[in-house]
């Protein structure tokens, strides 16, 4: 478990030590949640949708924890190019301890990241329905982090071009955040696109952690924990099996 803790202790000072990366990163969950919390705010209320701002936050904080999540496979990309990695694979230490550590530490990361634009959220106006489920939302936050975390580290351990990195990044990342319930209800939708979202492992963290703050569930709690605990085994998997094939 010591090179697990290291690794993953290894992530945070990363984090820390980058104050402009924590300011960057903030930028557009801030933009999405004053531009439509507010934009459309009125018209969600005329609707009869109530507060668009309790409806929008959840899926305001998984956008950031997705965001942070995916993009740190890059770091693998990067210390490959500058022989970080190779320094970390030569260590007596199974390749296995190393993705785990690297994933949890990521994880970790994001689920902070998430946690800023929580408060963030609350300063905004954002209203919980309940304290008592604030430990379930971290819960859901964290599934969200390291299921994302994982393909982030599967698609960094594929790819050698740092360039071409964030392309199938924003490829797969807007589809995932636009096409889960984090901007509008599933409720209504065309069935073509209710399936999209359906299939989309983003929707049930984003209800997970919506119901969980304001008491709104689409599927149910233990659904969404269900598919959300299933998929980051997968993806765990995956990911680790990727890593482990990782030639220098």
């Amino acid at each position: 478990m010591k090179p697990i803790y290291i690794l993953c202790l290894r992530q945070l000072k990363r984090y820390v030590r980058s104050p402009a990366r924590i300011v960057g990163s903030l930028g557009q969950p801030i933009l999405f949640l004053v531009a439509l919390g507010f934009g459309f705010g009125s018209m969600f209320a005329r609707a009869g949708g109530g507060s668009y701002l309790n409806f929008l936050a959840p899926g305001i904080i998984s956008m950031a924890i997705l965001f942070n999540a995916v993009f740190s496979g890059i770091e693998i990309i990067w210390d490959r190019q500058f022989g970080f990695l190779k320094e970390t694979l030569v260590a007596p230490v199974s390749r296995l301890q190393i993705v785990l550590g690297r994933t949890l530490g990521g994880a970790i990361v994001a689920m902070a990241q998430g946690g800023v634009v929580f408060i963030i959220c609350l300063v905004f106006g954002f209203r919980l329905h309940s304290s008592l489920l604030v430990p379930v939302a971290i819960v859901f936050m964290f599934l969200i982090a390291l299921l994302f975390t994982s393909i982030g580290t599967a698609i960094g351990s594929v790819l050698q071009d740092m360039q071409g990195f964030p392309l199938i990044m924003n490829f797969l990342v807007m589809p995932l955040f636009f096409f889960s319930s984090a901007l509008f209800p599933i409720e209504g939708l065309p069935k073509v696109l209710k399936a999209a979202v359906g299939l989309n492992p983003l929707t049930y963290g984003v209800d997970g952690l919506r119901g969980a703050l304001s008491s709104a569930f689409a599927f149910g709690m233990t659904t969404d924990f269900i598919v959300l605990s299933v998929l980051t085994a997968i993806l765990l998997t995956i990911g680790s099996y990727f890593f482990s094939k990782i030639q220098l």
